[in-house]
């Protein structure tokens, strides 16, 4: 189930995040690095999905 979360994160990082932890603080935050810019975004919500 990580290998998924893992490319859907890739493709769209808060749909990674959402699977994660659901509609919270991190998911949120990750919304907002992806509108920042694509690659801190991809890398939080690898790291949320590799913490758990």
């Amino acid at each position: 189930m990580d290998l998924l979360r893992i490319i859907l994160s890739v493709l769209l990082p808060p749909v990674g995040v959402f699977l994660q932890v659901g509609i919270g603080l991190h998911f949120w935050l990750n919304i907002l690095l992806t509108l920042l810019g694509y690659i801190p975004g991809l890398v939080h919500a690898i790291w949320i999905i590799a913490r758990k």
